[in-house]
């Protein structure tokens, strides 16, 4: 069986654009990086503590805790390779496993050829060592192997995630095309909010993803509460004790109230209703105030606060609406009615960005999937500035 307690490099990976968040989450939860890149960041970490990262990291998407690497030059030093690391220790012999992988290798053009290489050698090695074998196939809620190949060589990882953590079991409803979870909690720590101290105000929130990563940060909330699967359940040796633990200790920092207001508004009625049940089912539907008005009614509370605005690019071939008035009258709303506050604007459209009319104090740059945004910052001064 696996050793939980023994150290290796573990890859944390993220969207491109949130290395810097990520590197500061994890520094929090107590590890040091190896090294920072644009997608991940690098540890020296056990598999209990990556029982922990998958738990409380907000901005990550998967952690692979790294088995083997050596120089590998073809498919069939691929496999030999693998068929040389002891399997039957980490995969059930009756159990399941499947594989991804992200080669860059100029003996392999085709990645899924790379995973069926992967596969058919562990199979072989387990069918070797124990006279049966897993099964094997695409569906990533079991033990999963993750293959890193280029020309620097070959690693490959134990991914004891799964499915990937963006996907926080709490959104169930959605309209439109839905903002990953990783990328609206990056918003929200992009941001000068002082969680639990400040108004948290969201127009526009479509399923409200944005605002219910918003409460699950003021809370001290672990990210992956609501899940009841990852990879590392699955490896031979598993604890679950050690995991209930987390779980627990994860209850006890939790907070269960705030002083700053959540409110969260749209003009659909569909996008409100699906908010509300996004919200109802991460259990912080009690703390957001929703309401279906157009953005420019959004009521805003008197005190310190920001309010936050994904409005549309307008940048897919099919949008044929002129937003140019739209972004004009974000940029008046935040001025006229949101003195005090500070405002925020996430667009990936540059032209439409300037259109809000207000000086920029600041620019972040983040990434919706290969998409280039920016999280313009407004410090929204009472009368004209």
């Amino acid at each position: 069986m696996a050793d939980f307690t023994k150290k290796s490099t573990v890859s944390i990976t993220c969207p491109l654009g949130l290395a810097p968040l990520l590197e500061k989450e994890v520094v929090e939860l107590g590890f040091k990086p190896i090294s920072t890149r644009v997608t991940g960041v690098e540890i020296e970490a056990s598999l209990n503590d990556c029982i922990l990262l998958n738990f409380w990291l907000r901005t990550a998407h998967r952690v692979h805790y790294l088995m083997e690497e050596k120089s590998i030059q073809s498919p069939d030093q691929l496999r030999n390779w693998v068929k040389k690391i002891p399997w039957e220790n980490w995969i059930s012999d009756d159990g399941y496993f499947s594989v991804t992988s992200r080669v860059d290798h100029h003996t392999i053009d085709n990645d899924q050829f790379a995973n069926l290489v992967v596969k058919d050698a562990v199979v072989d090695r387990i069918r070797f060592k124990k006279e049966s074998r897993p099964d094997t196939g695409s569906n990533l809620n079991d033990t999963v192997l993750f293959l890193f190949w280029n020309r620097q060589g070959a690693r490959i990882f134990l991914d004891t995630s799964g499915e990937s953590l963006s996907r926080r079991n709490y959104r169930t409803t959605s309209v439109a095309a839905p903002m990953q979870e990783t990328l609206a909690s990056a918003i929200v720590q992009s941001t000068r909010w002082k969680p639990g101290q400040e108004h948290f105000i969201n127009p526009m929130t479509g399923s409200g993803t944005i605002a219910i990563e918003a409460v699950m940060l003021a809370l001290n909330r672990a990210p992956a509460s609501l899940r009841n699967n990852f990879g590392f359940m699955h490896i031979l040796g598993y604890d679950e004790s050690y995991y209930q633990n987390v779980r627990e200790e994860a209850k006890k920092r939790a907070v269960k109230d705030v002083k700053g207001k959540f409110i969260a508004t749209d003009n659909d009625p569909r996008a409100v209703m699906a908010a509300k049940k996004n919200a109802k089912t991460a259990g912080v539907d009690h703390l957001i105030e929703f309401e279906t008005c157009d953005y420019d009614k959004t009521p805003i509370p008197d005190g310190d606060g920001i309010v936050v605005f994904n409005p549309p690019y307008g940048m897919r071939l099919e949008d044929k609406t002129d937003l140019r008035p739209l972004y004009k009258g974000i940029g008046d709303f935040m001025k006229q009615e949101c003195p005090g506050k500070t405002g925020y604007v996430f667009t990936a459209n540059m032209a439409l960005a300037k259109k809000v009319g207000l000086r920029a104090k600041s620019r972040t740059t983040l990434f919706n999937s290969t998409l280039e945004c920016k999280l313009f910052e407004y410090e929204l001064y009472k009368g004209s500035k």
